[in-house]
């Protein structure tokens, strides 16, 4: 869950915090266990006809068709108004062309045939409590693997303004975490968050996780003027990069790369929802480059979205995104299909990086079209989107390193049951 779920999370704690007592449902086997399939499936076109768009994760293959996700999901969600113990659980099994950055390292390996680009991968998989003490509006643990809670774009399609991502969201996130993570809710307007995890995009053991060390998350959320002004401030600390490609007498537990991700969404009006995203990533070795010896590498960008519902079926979306890779060792493509993991558990990797320092700019237009539908389907979504990237500064990065911009129209189709 990204920063859309948590904001709405912390509305839930104030209306909670502010009810009286109720009454807990039954939470015996198998009340309120939901289950859910959703499909998402799309194309991007490019007109300058590369294998690969740089600068982007999900959406990279250009002019083909994809199979983003199968996502299938069984949970029991915590009640919203649960004023005593409260238990759900989410496991969600992913199948498509996305699990290639989404897969933990050492996960499924063996599952697929060498070169497919379609993968499988678990999203989720934990148990969530709610305890009412020992703040106002009581604790929400969640442990296992899930979604990271940084940042305002989602791995789950269906909660995204657009088909494609940020870079923010692409290079100067986690995707996912192994651990266990605390939303305190303080109070109406304060939720306290703090968790520890095995890192960024890692789960346990030798195979999974590559290097030895933890990392922690902590930050705050605070809902303002009864719900319309949101803010989420969370940072990820921790070792992230991979023992193995290390040189003799370095070791990477070490070494630290900070996450630091800010999200402020305000409803300005009935029409219009404006939401900035605010980043800065730091790693203490990352910009070692061929020499091997560890130095620091910096990254950090903002974001601009607005959205606007045109009828009560279709809404206008805008981002416009400015993102500084001041190392050249943040923004990459991955033209191989296991390149994005290779590269997380330091293995051979097939990785494009700009030649040197680069800002990205990228602006992106879209409409989301979402009709009520009869039972039992539960979402579709139709977004068409137009997008440039644009590197300022004089690289030339993007299709197949022969200009310094990029024009894509793209389409994708949620299907959820």
């Amino acid at each position: 869950m990204r920063a859309a779920a948590v904001a709405l999370l912390s509305c839930q704690a104030a209306a909670q915090a502010q009810s009286p007592p109720v009454t807990q449902p039954d939470a015996a086997w198998p009340n309120g266990i939901a289950l859910s399939a959703q499909i998402e499936g799309g194309a991007v076109a490019n007109p300058s006809a590369p294998k690969t768009n740089f600068g982007q994760l999900f959406t990279a293959d250009a002019n083909q068709p994809l199979l983003n996700q199968v996502l299938l999901t069984a949970s029991r969600p915590l009640d919203p108004k649960a004023t005593l113990f409260d238990w759900g659980f989410k496991l969600q099994v992913m199948y498509g062309a996305d699990a290639r950055f989404t897969r933990f390292p050492g996960m499924f390996d063996s599952i697929l045939p060498s070169g497919d680009r379609n993968q499988i991968d678990i999203t989720e998989a934990n148990v969530q409590v709610h305890l009412p003490r020992p703040f106002a509006g009581g604790t929400d643990i969640k442990a296992g693997q899930y979604s990271s809670p940084l940042g305002f774009e989602t791995i789950d399609p269906s909660t995204n303004p657009f088909y494609s991502h940020s870079y923010i969201f692409n290079f100067g996130l986690p995707l996912k975490h192994t651990g266990v993570l605390a939303n305190n809710h303080v109070s109406p307007l304060l939720d306290a968050y703090l968790g520890v995890d095995t890192g960024a995009n890692t789960s346990f053991g030798p195979d999974g996780d590559n290097n030895s060390a933890v990392a922690v998350v902590t930050g705050l959320g605070l809902t303002l003027l009864d719900g319309d002004l949101t803010v989420l401030a969370l940072t990820h600390i921790g070792p992230e990069n991979p023992t193995r490609a290390f040189l003799a007498g370095y070791n990477a537990d070490r070494y630290y790369r900070y996450f630091n991700d800010l999200v402020v969404t305000y409803k300005a009006s009935p029409d219009w929802t404006l939401t900035t995203e605010a980043n800065l990533v730091r790693d203490d070795a990352l910009g070692a480059g061929s020499s091997g010896i560890p130095k620091p590498a910096n990254a950090f960008g903002v974001a601009q979205y607005a959205s606007h519902p045109l009828s009560q079926t279709l809404t206008l979306n805008v981002r416009a995104e400015v993102f500084r890779d001041d190392n050249a060792m943040f923004v990459a493509a991955y033209p191989g299909v296991d390149s994005y993991v290779n590269a997380e558990e330091g293995l051979p990797a097939r990785v494009s990086l700009a030649p040197r320092a680069t800002t990205y700019a990228e602006a992106t237009i879209g409409l989301s079209y979402k009709p009520d539908l009869p039972s039992p389907v539960s979402v579709l979504l139709i977004r068409p989107e137009l997008r440039y990237d644009r590197a300022l500064g004089g690289t030339h990065p993007f299709n197949s390193g022969r200009d310094n911009g990029a024009l894509t129209l793209a389409v994708d189709v949620v299907l959820g049951f």
